[in-house]
Formats: C-alpha cells, sequence, structure tokens
C-alpha cells in the first residue's frame, strides 16, 4: 500500500498488546494515516515495546487487577484520547487503503457514535470467505461510549475485553470495507484462546441470569446467543449456519475446521455451564 506521512484520519488508534512483537510489526506501518496511534502493553517480555518505540507511537503500561475496568475501559476512562474518535485494533488485524478512504468520508460530517466494523478472517493460512461473518463495534466516539461494566474477579487470565460489548449513546453505523484479521499464531494458540474465552463466557451465562436490566443493552445476535448457549443443540445449530447455510464449506478444508473448533469451543461452555450447576455453582457471581 501507499505511505502517506501525513496524518488526515482525526482517529486514535489504540492496539492492546502482550507479547504481540511479529504482529506489530506489520500492523503500525500501515497506520501512517491516523493522528495518533497508541500501544497499551500488558508488561510484554517478546520485544512488542522496542517495536512500538521503533515508530514512534506513544506506549502505556497496563497492570491487571482482575476486576473492572480491563484494558480498554481503563484507557478510555484514565487515558483520554487525543482525538475524537478511538479505533480499537488487535494487533492482529491490518489495515489498507480502502479502509482509510471509507473511513475518511464516513467520518466528515458523521452523526454516529460508533461503527460496526466488519474483518477478513484468515484461517490455516487461509482467507474464509464464508461462514459466519466476524464483526466487532471497534470504533467509538470518545465520551460517547463504554464497554460494559462486569464486575467480576478473575473469572480467566483475560486482562481485556472480549465479549463485552460497548454501550453506546446515540446512533450505531456500519462501515464496509474490511479490516484484515490474520492470527498466525498456529492451532494451539487458537484452542488456548479459546478455552480462555469459553470460561468467560460461562460465568458471563450465570450473570446475565441474575441481571435482567443487562439484556436490554444487547444486540439481538447477542440475546439469541446468550438465551440458548446452554442448550444441547447450539453447537450443532452453530457447525450447520457456519459450515452449510454461510457455505463455509467453499473453503475447504480450513472452512470445516473453523467450523468445527468453534462449534466445539460452544460445547465447552456448555459443559462448563453444566459442570458448574452440579457444583452448586450456578447462581454465584
Amino acid at each position: 500500500m501507499s505511505q502517506c506521512t501525513i496524518p488526515d484520519l482525526p482517529v486514535t488508534v489504540a492496539i492492546p498488546v502482550r507479547n504481540d512483537a511479529d504482529n506489530l510489526r506489520h500492523c503500525l506501518p500501515r497506520l501512517k494515516r491516523f493522528a495518533e496511534v497508541v500501544v497499551i502493553d500488558s508488561g510484554s517480555s517478546d520485544g512488542t515495546v522496542d517495536i512500538a518505540n521503533e515508530h514512534c507511537v506513544r506506549v502505556i503500561q497496563f497492570s491487571w487487577n482482575g476486576r473492572y475496568p480491563k484494558k480498554r475501559n481503563w484507557f478510555l476512562i484514565n487515558h483520554s484520547p487525543e482525538q475524537e474518535w478511538v479505533l480499537f485494533l488487535d494487533a492482529d488485524e491490518f489495515i489498507d487503503d480502502a479502509f482509510c478512504e471509507a473511513l475518511a468520508a464516513e467520518l466528515v460530517e458523521s452523526d454516529k457514535n460508533a461503527y460496526w466494523l466488519t474483518y477478513d478472517n484468515y484461517f490455516l493460512g487461509r482467507l474464509l470467505r464464508h461462514g459466519v461473518p466476524q464483526r466487532k463495534m471497534a470504533l467509538l466516539r470518545v465520551g460517547k461510549a463504554l464497554y460494559e461494566k462486569i464486575e467480576e474477579h478473575r473469572w480467566s487470565s483475560l486482562d481485556m475485553e472480549i465479549h463485552e460489548h460497548p454501550i453506546v449513546e446515540g446512533e450505531v453505523g456500519r462501515i464496509d470495507a474490511r479490516i484484515e484479521h490474520r492470527d498466525d499464531r498456529g492451532i494451539g494458540h487458537f484452542v488456548s484462546k479459546h478455552r480462555d474465552y469459553a470460561a468467560w463466557e460461562a460465568r458471563r451465562y450465570e450473570l446475565l441470569r441474575n441481571d435482567p436490566s443487562v439484556w436490554q443493552t444487547m444486540t439481538d445476535r447477542q440475546r439469541f446467543k446468550y438465551r440458548n448457549i446452554g442448550k444441547w443443540w447450539f453447537p450443532i445449530l452453530y457447525f450447520l449456519a457456519a459450515y452449510f447455510a454461510k457455505l463455509g464449506f467453499l473453503d475447504r478444508a480450513a472452512g470445516f475446521h473453523h467450523a468445527l473448533l468453534k462449534a466445539w469451543y460452544f460445547y465447552i461452555i456448555r459443559l462448563l455451564l453444566a459442570e458448574n450447576k452440579k457444583k452448586g455453582q450456578g447462581h454465584k457471581t
């Protein structure tokens, strides 16, 4: 892509990291058009901070105490971005000129306070053109959105908001230009990561059962997931939807394995819920 040395996008890009040197090395050079770039580190030991310093971006250290707030909200609350907008970007998410152009056009006279973004997901080295699309509400107007407040005490090792969704004052839009998501750290990393996600989601489900007000802030897709995530058929439904209804089979082996592992993820959540219920912990927070 062409390199623009004069920032023209009034956006702070915030990149939460922990031992992400290899990805960050490829991520940062693509962000020349953004007015501010901040790396929020959690004590990396692999040279992540050195890479950030080489690109002359701001580095903030975050140490999680196991409770609210986690990394993204902590940044929004304690380190106000310099720009009107903040884009939360993972180190393995890569932006191109097409996305920058779409973003520039959208923000000129925007009346929205947040945007859904869509991602091109790579798995086993292959672009997944089909299956359940990956999307996140990751572009927020500063002062108009925070990730939901969830009181927890080290449900998992996750120090950053993953499935917590932003609570937005005002309208939410969508940017169709896509961001490339390329996590090349192997199946072992994928399984380990989703194991932690599953433990967190199982505990989150128990809280939702005791707090009906939270449902009002969720999207229809989120409500459907949490209402049915403990059902025996939910992992099967996900696989059928991703692999057949969403044409995942056209991505060949990568599409099959991705749909199967995601179904496994939901199955693990169901087993954790059953285990908690058996131990008499189903209603503890």
